[in-house]
């Protein structure tokens, strides 16, 4: 499945190290698991978003995902896309970014075309630039955002309200980050994604205690965060920490810029139109089930 990695760092800004899809696999594996883009999304000291993203073909173009890339900031957005709609094209690949906010996300969305349609009846459908459930996810809460005058939370509730009762779904796990403020939301339960609270963490300040966390798929390195307080988002444990903890479906985790955090079960109910790995289509299924 993509891959997704959500650090807010605090008010202070840090600087991070970043590999996607570090340690390649053996030439027999890649052929079978070969990732469809890569990107990385970071708001710079100055609050602006910086977005970097590379679509991947083949994996002799893989220089950016295999290369580090070092990044200062605030809150910081890592994605791996193993694509189920839309063609290896730049404006597929995560994360998106819309008024100001960086947005990534995974897990399958049917029914584009009656997103589409509410795209229009709303007034986001230009935002629209390429062909993913995700593009067009991002731009309905992007309306709602806008119709609850900039409340964020607000606004991506309500709009993924409207798609748990209007389209089918397998999974909506996505992060979404302002400079100051990040979202993670796990919605239903097709898809994992993981928090670890390194807020006020004792052992931070250990000198043996580093910041390196790693799976085959993305890797993050920071010496400023081995002393200082973090939050993170993953779609997997990226270490041995035993404070990783799985969001149960349906809740919502909210950081704010003095990485205040509040958890809330915010969607208690399945979607009206739950799907199941058998409902859907064989790209989109090896594309969930792809392994670690």
């Amino acid at each position: 499945m993509c891959r997704l990695f959500g650090l807010h760092a605090g008010t202070d800004v840090c600087t991070a190290t970043f590999w996607l899809l570090d340690a390649p696999d053996s030439l027999s594996e890649q052929s079978r698991r070969n990732p469809d883009g890569t990107g990385l999304g970071v708001f710079d000291e100055h609050g602006r978003p910086v977005v970097c993203k590379q679509p991947m073909a083949a994996w002799d173009d893989a220089a950016f995902a295999t290369e580090a890339h070092e990044l200062s900031g605030t809150t910081f957005v890592a994605h791996v896309r193993y694509a189920t709609t839309g063609s290896l094209d730049a404006r597929n690949t995560h994360p998106f970014l819309q008024d100001g906010r960086i947005f990534a996300h995974n897990g399958v969305v049917e029914g584009l075309d009656i997103i589409e349609r509410r795209l229009r009846e709303v007034g986001t459908d230009n935002l629209v630039e390429g062909k993913t459930d995700s593009e067009r996810v991002f731009a309905l809460i992007t309306a709602g955002v806008r119709a609850h005058d900039g409340d964020v939370t607000a606004g991506l509730l309500d709009a993924v309200g409207w798609l748990a009762a209007n389209v089918p779904i397998f999974g909506v796990n996505l992060l979404l980050s302002t400079a100051t403020d990040m979202w993670a939301l796990r919605y239903p339960e097709g898809n994992q994604l993981y928090l670890l609270d390194r807020r006020h963490d004792s052992r931070s300040s250990a000198p043996d205690r580093k910041f390196h966390m790693r799976t085959e798929r993305i890797r993050a390195l920071s010496d400023h965060l081995c002393t200082r307080s973090s939050v993170v988002f993953a779609s997997e444990p990226m270490d041995d920490d035993p404070r990783w903890s799985l969001l149960e479906s349906g809740e919502l985790v909210h950081v704010d810029g003095a990485l205040n955090l509040s958890r809330r079960i915010a969607l208690p109910d399945p979607p009206r139109h739950l799907l199941r790995t058998a409902d859907l289509s064989k790209p989109a299924q090896q594309a969930q089930a792809v392994s670690p």
